[in-house]
C-alpha cells in the first residue's frame, strides 16, 4: 500500500510514561514532584526515548491520583509551582526531547468552580456544563454502571430531583459536550498549555464525552450495568473532537494528539487515527492486549484474576493491526501503564524475570508503532504488594473479595490475585538505588507495598542488566527500518513470534521464544549470512537453523542488497 501522508516527528516517537506521584520525590514529603522529574531528565534521556509523557499535574483534590481536575489552569501544589513546570518543559526540549501531557477532558472534579455554581443553582451559567436528568420511579434515570461501580448517577442533595451523571467516581462529574459553550471551555484551557511550550497532549476517555439519550435501560441482568454502546465511540465524538484538534493546530500545527480510546477496536482505532479525518494522531487501546486466565477460578469475575500471554492470539491481533494500518498511521505499543498491572507482573515467567522482560520487550517495540514504556518497566520493575484490600481503593476490588470470600478463598489467596492484577499495585515508586524507599525518597513513600529490589545504580552498572538491553533495543529502534519500515509477521509455530522489518534496501528478522522451554527456528536463504545486530539468551545457531532458549531472542540484518 503506498503512503499517502507526510510522515511527522511523531511517527517516530519513542515515549516514556512518568506517573509524577511515583517518580521521584525532591521536597521530602513522600510525594514525586516536577522538580524531581527535572533532577531525572537526563536519565530518561540515556534509555533511548525522544518524547516524555506525564499524568495530571493539575490542581485536584486527589479522589482520583490526580484525574478530577478542580483547577486546569495551574500546578498542584504537591507537584510543584508553574516555574517548575515551565523549567520542566525548557530541560526536556533542551535534552532534545518533547513532552506531552495527560489532558482531561471528560469530566471535572466536583469542587471545580463550574461544578461548584452549577449545582447549587438551576439557573447558573454553568448549569449546563454538565449532566443532570431527572429520576425515574424514584431512581436513577437509567441503570447504567460506572466504571469505579455502582450507578452513573448521583445526587447532589439526598432529596434533589435531578441526578448528575459521572461515568467514573461520583466526585467525577462528566461535562456536556453538546453544548458548544463546553467544547470551546475545554479547548480555551488546552491552548493555555500549548503556549507554555507543551508538545501534545493524551487524550484521558475522550471517547466518551458523547452520550446517549437518558431515557432508555441497557438490557442486562446486572443492577447496574457497563452500557458502553450509550457511552463509548458514539459517532458524535468525532465531531466533538475534531473541532477541538482543529483549533490546536491552528496554534500548533505539528502537535501530538495522542487519543486513549480503551474500547477501541482496529475499525475504531483507523477511523480516530487516519490523518484525513484530523482527530488523532494515534490511540491507545485495550484491544491488543491477549490475556488468557492462568488458572481459571469458576463463579469468580475474570476482571482480578492472574493472566498469561496467549501468543496465538498475540500474533493474531497484531497481523491484523499491521496489516490494517499499513499506510495509513501507526499503532501505539505499549506493555502497561498507570491502569494496567506492570509487564513482569502480568505476562512476566517467575523462573526467567529478567529473560521475560527482555523478550517481550524485543517482541513488540521492534515492530512497527510507537513504543509507550511506564517507568521502571526499563528495570523490570513488578508490582508492589499491597496488604490491606482498602489500598486498592476501589470498590470492584471490594466486590470481587467478597465474592471470592464467598467462594470459600483465602484472603491470602485474593491479596495475590489483586496485586499482579491490578492498577493501584502497578504505580509503586521509581526504584532508583538500594537506599531507604529506593532512592525516591526521604519520607514514606505516598504509597506503600513490599517490591523487587531491582534499581538503577545498580543496573546501571550491569553489561547484562534489563536497564542496559533496554538502551540497546530503543536505539536500535530509532533507525527508520524499525520504526517507520514496513512490517510482515512470520506463520510459525508457537510460542516463537518472528517478523520481518525492511526498509529501502535493508531488511531484518526478529525472532523471539515467548516460552521457559527451547524452540528451533529456521532462517531462509537469505538471513543465513545476515548480522547479528542484538541477541540474548541461550542461542546456538548452524548453517540458519537457530536454537533458542528459554525466553532468548534474535535480531539479524541482511547486508545492503
Amino acid at each position: 500500500m503506498e503512503i499517502f501522508y507526510m510522515e511527522e516527528w511523531f511517527d517516530k516517537a519513542i515515549i516514556y510514561q512518568v506517573y509524577p506521584k511515583s517518580f521521584k520525590d525532591s521536597n521530602g514529603d513522600g510525594i514525586g514532584d516536577i522538580r524531581g522529574i527535572i533532577e531525572k531528565v537526563a536519565y530518561i534521556k540515556s534509555l533511548g526515548v525522544n518524547t516524555i509523557w506525564v499524568n495530571p499535574m493539575y490542581v485536584s483534590p486527589q479522589v482520583d491520583n490526580g484525574y478530577d481536575v478542580s483547577n486546569y489552569f495551574a500546578i498542584d501544589e504537591s507537584m510543584g509551582t508553574m516555574e517548575d513546570f515551565e523549567e520542566l518543559v525548557k530541560v526536556v526540549h533542551d535534552h532534545g526531547m518533547k513532552i506531552i501531557m495527560d489532558f482531561v477532558l471528560n469530566h471535572t472534579s466536583d469542587q471545580h468552580p463550574w461544578f461548584q455554581d452549577a449545582k447549587n443553582n438551576p439557573h447558573s451559567l454553568y448549569r449546563n456544563y454538565y449532566l443532570w436528568s431527572k429520576g425515574k420511579n424514584g431512581s436513577e434515570p437509567n441503570n447504567w454502571g460506572s466504571f469505579f461501580g455502582g450507578s452513573v448517577w448521583s445526587r447532589v442533595h439526598k432529596n434533589d430531583s435531578e441526578y448528575y451523571f459521572h461515568l467514573f467516581n461520583k466526585h467525577m462529574p462528566d461535562l456536556n459536550w453538546k453544548n458548544p459553550e463546553v467544547q470551546q471551555s475545554v479547548t480555551d484551557i488546552a491552548k493555555f498549555w500549548v503556549a507554555k511550550g507543551i508538545d501534545g497532549f493524551r487524550l484521558d476517555a475522550f471517547i466518551h464525552i458523547s452520550k446517549a439519550d437518558f431515557n432508555q435501560d441497557y438490557i442486562s441482568h446486572e443492577k447496574h450495568p457497563l452500557a458502553e454502546p450509550y457511552y463509548a465511540n458514539r459517532s458524535e465524538v468525532q465531531s466533538y473532537l475534531r473541532y477541538f484538534t482543529s483549533e490546536l493546530r491552528k496554534e500548533k500545527p505539528d502537535i501530538y494528539i495522542l487519543g486513549e480510546a480503551s474500547s477501541a477496536d482496529i475499525n475504531l482505532a483507523l477511523d480516530y487515527s487516519n490523518p484525513q479525518s484530523n482527530l488523532c494522531d494515534q490511540v491507545i487501546t485495550f484491544r491488543l492486549f491477549a490475556d488468557k486466565l492462568k488458572n481459571p477460578i469458576v463463579n469468580l469475575p475474570s476482571e482480578f484474576q492472574p493472566v498469561t500471554l496467549d501468543v496465538q492470539l498475540f500474533k493474531k491481533q497484531m497481523a491484523e493491526w499491521q496489516a490494517n494500518m499499513e499506510g495509513i498511521c501507526y499503532p501505539t505499543l505499549y506493555w502497561s501503564n498507570h491502569d494496567t498491572a506492570r509487564l513482569i507482573s502480568r505476562y512476566g515467567d517467575s523462573d526467567y524475570p529478567i529473560n521475560s522482560a527482555k523478550a517481550l520487550a524485543t517482541v513488540l517495540y521492534l515492530q512497527r508503532g510507537v513504543p509507550i514504556i511506564y517507568f521502571g518497566e526499563e528495570l523490570g520493575m513488578q508490582n508492589a504488594y499491597l496488604d490491606r484490600f482498602e489500598q486498592f481503593e476501589d470498590q470492584n476490588v471490594d466486590d470481587f473479595a467478597n465474592i471470592a470470600l464467598k467462594n470459600g478463598i483465602s484472603k491470602n489467596k485474593i491479596l495475590n490475585m489483586l496485586n499482579s492484577t491490578h492498577k493501584m499495585s502497578a504505580r509503586n515508586v521509581m526504584h532508583w538505588s538500594k537506599k531507604d524507599n529506593f532512592g525516591f525518597s526521604n519520607h514514606d513513600p505516598w504509597i506503600g507495598g513490599k517490591s523487587t529490589d531491582v534499581n538503577v545504580d545498580e543496573e546501571d552498572s550491569q553489561s547484562d542488566s534489563v536497564l542496559n538491553y533496554y538502551r540497546e533495543l530503543l536505539k536500535i529502534k530509532q533507525s527508520n527500518l524499525y520504526s517507520i519500515g514496513k512490517e510482515t509477521i512470520d506463520n510459525c509455530e508457537d510460542p516463537i513470534f518472528s517478523f520481518s522489518r525492511s526498509y529501502n534496501n535493508y531488511e531484518a528478522k526478529v525472532i523471539v521464544n515467548l516460552s521457559c522451554d527451547s524452540q528451533q527456528y529456521q532462517l531462509d536463504n537469505e538471513m543465513k549470512n545476515g548480522k547479528r545486530i542484538l541477541s540474548e539468551g541461550q542461542l546456538q545457531i548452524k548453517n540458519g537453523n537457530i536454537q533458542l532458549g528459554p525466553w532468548s531472542s534474535i535480531i539479524i540484518e541482511s547486508k545492503e542488497k
